[in-house]
Formats: C-alpha cells, sequence, structure tokens
C-alpha cells in the first residue's frame, strides 16, 4: 500500500467550504471511521502481506475515531474583492488512518485501538471567499503540522528478523503537508435554500519522520447538493437534507529508498447522504452524515461519519 495524505474527504459537511458571514465561529466535528477490508493495488481484498519470503496475515477490524474543533474568524476585510477569514484545527484521535495501514501492510499486525492522544494540526492562513446572487467561491492555503503523537519501533518477523516500523497506536502522520483548496457552490435561487457545491484539495507532503519517504502528492473532489426546509412558518428552524461524496485519488509517486513499491498509488471513492437542523436566531448548526467507500486501490475501504456542531458567536 502507498502512503495516503492528511485530508480526510469525508468529514466536512457539504457547505463547510464556503466562507461564512463575517464573524467568530466555533465548529466541532466528531468523525468515525470503520473499514471493511484492505484492498491491494487492483481494488482485490487482501487478508496477508508478503515482506520479502515471509507471508504475514492482517487483521483490519479496528474503528477510528477523531474530535477535530475548529475555531473559524471571518473579518470585514476585502482582499480582491473577497471575504478574509483563517482558521485554525487541532484534533484528538485514537489512531492515525495512515499508521493504521502502515502498521497492516509494514508488519501484519493487529491495531491497537486502545489509545486516545493529539493528532496533527490544522491551520488555513488564508481563506478567501467571493459571494454573488447565484454562485460562492472560496480558495484557501493551509498546512498540516505534525504535532501528533509518532513514534516507530522494532519488530521482529519471521525470516526476516528486525525492522523499523511505525508504532500501531500512532495519531499523527509524522509530516508536513501544504494544502490548496478551491470550492465553487452554486445557488439557483435568490433564497440560497438550494447549494450544489463542487471541492478540489490539493496537497503536497514533505519527508516523512525517521524513514527516507516522501509520500506523493494528492488530489481530492468533494460534491454535495444541499436544501434547506422550513421546519416552522416563520423559518427559525430549517431542514438541511442531500446527497454527497468525494474520489481521492494519488497523483504522484511515493519517493525514496524506503519504499517499498514506488509505483503503487491509492484512491478512493465515496457516496452518501447528510442530514441537519439549523436553528436560525441563535446561529446553530447540527449535522450528521454518512459517507460509504465503494471502491478503493491501495488503501483501505470504509465507512465514515460525521456529527459536527457549529455556532457563531459574535
Amino acid at each position: 500500500a502507498a502512503e495516503i495524505g492528511h485530508f480526510a474527504p469525508g468529514v466536512l459537511n457539504i457547505r463547510d467550504f464556503s466562507v461564512p458571514d463575517p464573524g467568530v465561529y466555533l465548529a466541532v466535528n466528531n468523525y468515525a471511521y470503520t473499514p471493511g477490508r484492505l484492498n491491494d493495488r487492483h481494488g482485490d481484498d487482501v487478508d496477508s502481506v508478503t515482506i520479502g519470503p515471509a507471508t504475514l496475515d492482517l487483521d483490519v477490524d479496528f474503528d477510528m475515531y477523531a474530535l477535530a474543533p475548529t475555531l473559524i474568524w471571518v473579518s470585514d476585510w476585502k482582499i480582491l474583492g473577497a471575504k478574509y477569514a483563517a482558521y485554525v484545527s487541532p484534533s484528538f484521535a485514537n489512531l492515525s488512518l495512515g499508521a493504521s495501514l502502515a502498521t497492516a501492510t509494514g508488519s501484519g499486525r493487529d491495531v491497537d485501538t486502545s489509545g486516545f492522544d493529539v493528532a496533527d494540526l490544522f491551520v488555513q492562513p488564508i481563506w478567501l471567499g467571493w459571494s454573488f446572487d447565484h454562485f460562492d467561491f472560496a480558495l484557501g492555503y493551509g498546512f498540516y503540522a505534525p504535532v501528533g503523537a509518532y513514534k516507530t519501533e522494532n519488530v521482529t518477523l519471521p525470516v526476516i528478523g528486525t525492522i523499523e516500523v511505525e508504532d500501531a497506536n500512532n495519531t499523527g502522520l509524522g509530516f508536513w503537508t501544504n494544502q490548496i483548496q478551491g470550492s465553487a457552490t452554486w445557488l439557483p435561487f435568490v433564497n440560497k435554500a438550494t447549494a450544489v457545491t463542487a471541492v478540489l484539495t490539493y496537497e503536497i507532503h514533505e519527508n516523512k519522520q525517521h524513514f527516507d519517504i516522501t509520500p506523493g502528492r494528492n488530489l481530492s473532489l468533494n460534491w454535495g447538493i444541499s436544501q434547506y426546509l422550513p421546519l416552522v412558518k416563520d423559518q427559525s428552524l430549517l431542514l438541511e437534507v442531500g446527497p454527497l461524496g468525494y474520489s481521492t485519488w494519488q497523483v504522484s509517486d511515493d519517493r525514496g529508498s524506503d519504499v517499498a513499491d514506488p509505483d503503487v498509488r491509492d484512491h478512493a471513492h465515496a457516496a452518501g447522504g447528510q442530514i441537519g437542523l439549523t436553528y436560525v436566531p441563535w446561529s446553530l448548526v447540527l449535522n450528521f452524515h454518512a459517507t460509504h467507500e465503494f471502491s478503493s486501490q491501495a488503501r483501505f475501504q470504509g465507512t465514515g461519519y460525521t456529527v459536527s456542531l457549529a455556532k457563531k458567536f459574535f
């Protein structure tokens, strides 16, 4: 399997990629991911890995959980006609999906999900949003800092002997990532009750700690259709429903002397649905969505769930 990136395309809601009105917001995302299988480079399910002359059994029966509080500031400033915003999102997890992949394919061990620790930090210092009657556009630059728990350990494998691998309980990926993200939202009606979104996210990764590996770059596409439906006559309480999904591809090879298969590139495709409530007087939004991966190569294939709560404070 190949290295995977930091950006998790199944976490955010349909309208989260557009810059909101000026103010200070707090959002809390709770994300859970359950893999059903590990696929090889051809998309076939695998239950063992071969390292040199040894074949090792592996187990992908685990659940990943991550908590990501996000503080968002949207200013009154205008840059090139766009609203300027920025946000910071620390995260906490019981394990890293990337570390789990490296553990499963690197040593054939089970993944232990007993711990809960700091994961990598995401900061987006530049987030620009352009709003028109029927379209919203956004462009942002951010970076992931490898502050999450990350270490390696030596394991002894049959025939091969002792090798250095990632710790099974890592919550960080052990490398920096630069991220560029652009979104377009079509709002066919003046009241903006309907939104059709498409988002592209491009990741550029740095060298991985303790290994001569620079993960290949990743490109992700998020899409969704959001519809607000008033639940009361004064439209103070809105129901939000709609389909959403994503595709993510590794678009360049992993590089470095520690890369086992430099020509292996991962990808995954998922679809699902979202439902939520917005209480307009309090600027309070509660959302739930689920996405099921129906195809993947050189990575896990599973189902993700997000419960999020967001509020504008001033």
